[in-house]
């Protein structure tokens, strides 16, 4: 397995793929803590509860490269593979992930190359997730590299389903038997439905919370600052 280098003015080697990319993956990390960090000073919540990151393997370059009818070399890895950085960002309910995307779409270094709502529109396995392709530049001492990051979200729910169908997969080396196949799209509308009926919890929570403190506002307002049936002391 070897990836070669076309031009001079091509990323080098494999080290310098590692450093680009993962330092990719650190700029869209922190911008994803700051904005979670932001969420939570602004609206007491936080929207994240965590993210995965990953560089693709040297093996798994040259295998979809092969599998596309491209030549293995550096150039054709960072031009035609599109997930070599990729951050998994898990949150709580279907609401979260869009807020998210939306918040990355409107930081002013991020250009959005392509975006994929396998929500809305899943898979026929019944795979559910959000996908963003972009771009972020990475300034290193002598140029600016613009580098590609894929960039997933989901629920846990989801999250928990897809990582079970990829053993799956990964078991039957693809060849999945359809009884199985089956059973994984029910699966895929139980995490349906259990990702919406939290939401409608969620909110239902959200607004009794909101109308307590409503009630507390307009008490405090009113002088009202004895117990639900006594009486304020007169002087």
């Amino acid at each position: 397995m070897e990836l070669k280098v076309e031009k001079e003015n091509d990323i080098q080697s494999w080290e310098e793929v590692v450093l680009i990319y993962n330092s990719a993956l650190k700029e869209v990390g922190t911008k994803l803590e700051i904005l979670n960090d932001e969420f939570q000073h602004v609206h007491q919540y936080n929207p994240i509860e965590h993210i995965k990151s990953r560089i693709k393997t040297p093996q798994s370059i040259v295998k979809k490269l092969k599998k596309n009818h491209y030549e293995s070399t550096i150039a054709n890895m960072v031009e035609h593979v599109n997930d070599i950085a990729g951050i998994r960002v898990i949150c709580s309910f279907i609401s979260d992930i869009y807020r998210i995307a939306e918040m990355l779409i409107k930081q002013n270094d991020i250009r959005v190359i392509s975006v994929k709502d396998y929500i809305q529109n899943p898979k026929p396995s019944g795979y559910k997730s959000y996908h963003l392709l972009i771009t972020i530049p990475i300034f290193l001492s002598d140029r600016i590299v613009d580098t590609k990051v894929e960039i997933q979200i989901r629920t846990v729910a989801m999250d928990f389903w897809a990582s079970l169908e990829h053993k799956i997969h990964y078991k039957f080396e693809g060849n999945v038997p359809e009884h199985i196949k089956k059973e994984l799209i029910e699966c895929a509308n139980m995490v349906s439905n259990l990702d919406s009926k939290m939401l409608s919890l969620n909110k239902e929570v959200q607004k009794l919370a909101d109308q307590a403190a409503e009630e507390k506002e307009k008490a405090a307002e009113n002088g009202q600052t004895s117990l639900p049936g006594t009486r304020s002391a007169v002087v």
